[in-house]
């Protein structure tokens, strides 16, 4: 019998056509290249759907009756990992679980804040996973943070984990916990954990690498020719920062609500957890806080050696402007043509008035020289 046969068996299921094809596949490939980039090697959103029972990932078998199972037993619980999926293949799983209509269009279109919102027994996670683009050098169009996020259900007996963007795998999620059975029996919420405990690890991998950045940035401001540096690399840091900002510090007051509130699938044991994560996301925010300052101490800074230099440039100019009117004011008093001007007829006069306009333009420059000026 097909798979959607054997879930219209299983008491208070629904009919599940979406999955038919992806557990038959599953059945065939064990393993599933979680790490792949875009879609699922499976030719689905789906990426990969495993049962865990006591922390034990169970041999494969039809995706129906094991649903059957843990929820008639009501001990373990299945994971079902998706990616960009659309309307029309998340409208089965949405029914199969009940997920409420406002959770799956959020899931679906993505694009929001990070959020936890309770619908009924069911908690719904938005988190915003980040990656640092690797770049040779550092220019005014650099894109240095690509940003994608990580839906989540936790139910009592199921977690749906959905991902947009082509970075955040959670394959190397997956793998740590079946590598601690201990904790991944301790149910959906340890999954939950582990998925927000990775996405601000990677905020803090992110922003070492930023600072590099940075640091590369503010040695070409302060060098010797500071005042040439480009100032849109700063502007584009700038940028990129208020984007990683976007994705850290809105998720504080979530990740709070997960370490304070209580939450039918949240158990106070697996609590104290996000409250590690929380101190981790603090200090990420405190980091991207202070890169923030020192940016703008950065561009102040060489705001100043721009006016600094332009001022150096003004001062040169009107030194030689005013080297230059001497022999200028010179020749327009005997450029007029009187008869009767000094030493006009005199045979050294030619030679005697460039010696003084000579000798007062050098004094001129000795003077601007002197006060540095030139």
């Amino acid at each position: 019998m097909s798979m959607a046969g054997n879930l219209r068996k299983v008491g208070g299921l629904r009919r599940v056509g979406g999955l038919r094809k992806v557990a038959r596949l599953a059945r065939r490939r064990p393993r599933v290249d979680l790490s792949h980039p875009a879609r699922s090697p499976l030719g689905t959103a789906v990426v990969n759907c495993v049962t865990y029972r006591e922390g034990v990932r169970e041999p494969e078998r039809d995706l129906a009756d094991a649903v059957r199972r843990i929820r008639k037993s009501d001990d373990g619980f299945v994971w079902l990992g998706l990616h960009e999926p659309s309307e029309l293949e998340f409208a089965d799983i949405a029914e199969l679980f009940d997920l409420h209509p406002l959770a799956v269009e959020d899931a679906v279109h993505a694009h929001q804040r990070p959020k936890v919102e309770r619908y009924g027994q069911t908690l719904f996670a938005v988190l915003k996973t980040v990656c640092y683009v690797e770049h040779a050098e550092l220019t005014a169009t650099s894109e240095i943070v690509d940003t994608g996020e990580i839906m989540v259900f936790v139910g009592h007996d199921f977690v749906i984990t959905v991902r947009h963007g082509r970075h955040g795998s959670l394959g190397p999620v997956r793998e740590n916990l079946e590598a601690a059975p201990e904790q991944l029996a301790k149910g959906p919420a340890a999954v939950l954990h582990a998925i927000a405990d990775s996405v601000v690890d990677d905020y803090l991998t992110v922003i070492d690498e930023v600072q590099g950045d940075m640091d590369e940035v503010e040695t070409d401001v302060f060098a010797q020719n500071g005042a040439r540096a480009d100032p849109g690399r700063i502007y584009q840091l700038k940028r990129e920062l208020l984007e990683l900002k976007r994705a850290v510090v809105p998720l504080s007051r979530p990740v709070l609500e997960l370490a304070g509130h209580p939450f039918p699938v949240v158990p106070p044991e697996i609590q104290a957890y996000f409250r590690d994560v929380s101190d981790h996301l603090l200090r990420a925010a405190e980091q991207i806080a202070a890169f923030d300052e020192l940016l703008n101490s950065i561009l102040q800074a060489h705001l100043a050696q721009v006016t600094v230099a332009q001022n150096e440039d003004m001062r040169k100019i009107t030194a030689w402007a005013a080297i230059v009117a001497v022999p200028t004011m010179g020749c327009g008093v005997y450029g007029m043509n009187f008869d009767h001007m000094p030493e006009l007829h005199w045979r050294f006069g030619y030679p005697f008035v460039l010696g003084v306009i000579a000798v007062i333009c050098f004094g001129v420059y000795r003077g601007f020289k002197r006060n540095g000026w030139l």
